[in-house]
């Protein structure tokens, strides 16, 4: 934990310090054991490029997305208002997420509240970074040739056409970037949206999530990159089942950046 650090909002704001980002954790950045290392990778490249950030730590509640797509309305808009009160008290301007899910709530549904903020996914903000030249990749890292998939989590691509950003990403590891079938606007969820990450699947022929893994695998790739914290923990699971894990990992893209530059 002593290689990078974490200031919160409200010590930024006590040494009168300014800015460039609040980075929002999310609920499976803070608390998910696998998630966790997805934060930490993204933290150590904020750190190793420079970028002023900060997190709102014990300040920071959930966005509220679960609340309202499984129908309780009434408990998202008291996460809501509570966390924008929070945030506008900072006056915060850009918001980065690596959760789509967040990203998603804070960017289209905060600003009924009361909520405007410029909102970026980590990777529209890794993408970024790469074309300023201010990440620079070694290119011979694990990953050099192999074959990766991505897999399109449904509120970055179909609820806000984040396409090209995580791809741009992929692509500078110097890697062969194969597309499954149902991909981009015609890609599959996961099968956790909705608050469906919460419970048990319905009665079925077959989990949605083992049929993603199984397009996944069907494209020879080695690595399985999301976006998202409920794809990362679904596609592994779908993996799991198909008894692949020691073959094909599946990481989120900031854990691939931070890799390949040694940190």
């Amino acid at each position: 934990m002593s290689t990078y650090k974490v200031p919160t909002m409200a010590e930024m704001a006590a040494s009168g310090q300014a800015l460039e980002i609040l980075f929002w954790v999310g609920c499976a950045g803070s608390f998910d054991e696998r998630y966790k290392a997805v934060t930490q990778a993204f933290v150590k490249i904020l750190n190793k490029v420079g970028v002023s950030f900060a997190v709102l730590g014990p300040e920071e509640a959930c966005t509220g997305d679960p609340a309202r797509r499984a129908g309780n309305e009434f408990l998202f808009q008291m996460q809501a208002v509570a966390n924008i009160q929070v945030m506008n008290g900072y006056e915060v301007k850009k918001v980065v997420t690596a959760c789509p899910h967040c990203f998603n709530t804070i960017k289209n549904e905060y600003p009924a509240l009361g909520g405007n903020y410029e909102v970026i996914h980590h990777s529209q903000f890794l993408q970024q970074l790469i074309n300023e030249g201010k990440i620079v990749l070694q290119g011979g890292g694990e990953f050099k040739g192999k074959k990766i998939t991505f897999h399109d989590s449904c509120y970055l691509g179909r609820a806000n056409d984040v396409y090209e950003a995580p791809r741009d990403v992929i692509r500078a590891l110097d890697v062969e970037l194969v597309e499954m079938k149902r991909c981009k606007t015609k890609g599959l969820c996961c099968g956790a949206g909705g608050a469906q990450m919460f419970k048990e699947p319905e009665p079925g022929k077959k989990d949605i999530n083992v049929e993603r893994a199984e397009e996944a695998l069907a494209t020879g790739a080695t690595t399985i990159a999301v976006g998202c914290p409920f794809c990362l923990t679904m596609m592994s699971d779908g993996v799991k089942n198909k008894e692949k894990e020691h073959e094909v990992k599946v990481y989120d893209l900031a854990e691939m950046l931070a890799k390949d530059m040694g940190i």
